[in-house]
């Protein structure tokens, strides 16, 4: 089995934003998960970033910078620019009524807004990056929002690796949340095993995308399929 020492992600960046409902200083049961993931990056070299959104005057909007579109501040372009220079992002969150706070959708939605940027080989702005996805509640919905979560970073251009995504509920209900006393969310074997697998997934991921220059751009780059390359396409139907 390889060791540990063998692998350096030294030149690694990660970005985590919490998209807790809870503003800052206030205690955040998504964090606590948070913290493991972002521990063992950081042990094994990896620099870490970290935004509670909701500390930030983000405004709501589909383009790179709303202060173009008619509001008066804007904390996200800030915050994208620490995401593009980012190897990994994972977006973490509470569930509410089984599904994703209103605080991850509009995070979502800024991430669509800058899409359709390009990087430097003319392919989509996030490809070459992966990414992943931690859940906290007391109710079931961790799966459903995992979908959503990680459909919507790999339609933007993230690569996802398997097992990306990794969550803890107590028993449905208004029971315990994950950092409280008794809760047995920080001692859950199962989410702790998830939770490690996605962050080593993650890590093992991005080397890879980094050390190979990212996605090779034969065959995704748009500024060539609109001036009339066709990467080998035929339709089968107009033979």
């Amino acid at each position: 089995m390889t060791r540990q020492s063998d692998w350096d992600f030294s030149n690694l960046r990660a970005t985590f934003i919490n998209c807790t409902l809870k503003p800052s200083p206030q205690k955040s049961n998504t964090d606590g998960l948070m913290r493991i993931s972002e521990s063992l990056m950081q042990k094994h070299g990896v620099t870490v970033t970290k935004f509670r959104a909701i500390d930030h005057d983000i405004a709501s909007g589909v383009y790179p910078d709303m202060t173009k579109h008619g509001f008066a501040s804007d904390a996200w372009p800030d915050i994208e620019e620490v995401v593009l220079a980012s190897d990994i992002l994972v977006l973490a969150g509470p569930i509410w009524l089984g599904d994703n706070s209103s605080v991850m959708k509009r995070v979502i939605e800024r991430l669509y807004g800058s899409s359709s940027e390009l990087n430097a080989a003319g392919q989509y702005a996030y490809y070459g990056r992966v990414g992943g996805c931690l859940l906290t509640g007391n109710e079931d919905g961790v799966k459903h929002c995992a979908q959503n979560v990680l459909y919507s970073l790999q339609h933007l251009g993230y690569t996802i690796p398997p097992q990306s995504d990794a969550g803890w509920i107590g028993e449905a209900g208004p029971g315990p949340s994950y950092l409280d006393e008794g809760s047995g969310g920080p001692q859950n074997d199962f989410t702790n095993r998830n939770t490690t697998f996605m962050t080593w997934n993650l890590m093992h991921l991005a080397r890879l995308l980094k050390d190979a220059g990212g996605i090779p751009a034969y065959g995704n780059v748009r500024s060539a399929w609109d001036a009339g390359t066709r990467f080998d396409f035929e339709n089968p139907e107009y033979r």
